[in-house]
């Protein structure tokens, strides 16, 4: 495999191990997010991104190359040298193919991890806040039987002592009634 060959190679060797990196299930979306948000891959970021569109170009001018040595070796009669050729070829076409389609596969994996944490934190929140709206409704509840308890009993109160008077009052009538 010639050097640029060996390049590409690498390239969709690595996306592969990013993948899976990505994809393991016990590194939660917030610890992704913080990463992703870290001022060096920022820093790098700025940087990457030029980068990264440099090698997707120079993948997409490999990518054609190993299409048209694919189809320029595309004949059934030739001789083993021939099939040699177009079995590099072909090669080289999947290889290309692969790391553009690893590239896009990557890009849309690191968006859907920093959108589900953005989604996990925000639920996290509406869920505290919930809560704390639960709690104050509760209070407010509370406060609200024990002041009609108090006034409840305030006027039960009030009814008492006038039961009292009455009968203090008819008592009196009574014993007044009986002179």
């Amino acid at each position: 495999m010639s050097f640029q060959w060996t390049i590409v190679a690498a390239f969709l060797y690595a996306e592969i191990a990013i993948v899976l990196l990505l994809m393991i299930p016990f590194i939660s979306p917030r610890t992704w997010n913080k990463l992703f948000k870290s001022r060096f891959l920022k820093s790098l970021g700025a940087q990457a991104d030029i980068y990264f569109t440099v090698m997707i170009v120079v993948l997409v001018l490999f990518f054609f190359e190993a299409q048209s040595e694919y189809h320029h070796h595309g004949n059934l009669d030739v001789e083993m040298q021939q099939s040699m050729k177009m079995f590099r070829a072909q090669r080289n076409f999947y290889i290309a193919g692969f790391a553009l389609f690893l590239w896009l596969v990557i890009r849309r994996l690191v968006t859907l991890i920093s959108a589900q944490a953005v989604l996990l934190a925000v639920n996290e929140a509406s869920m505290k806040q919930a809560q704390s709206a639960t709690e104050a409704a509760q209070n407010l509840l509370k406060k609200s039987d024990n002041t009609k308890q108090n006034e409840g009993n305030s006027k039960t109160e009030t009814l008492e002592r006038d039961i009292k008077e009455l009968k203090t009052e008819l008592e009196k009538a009574q014993k007044g009634d009986s002179l």
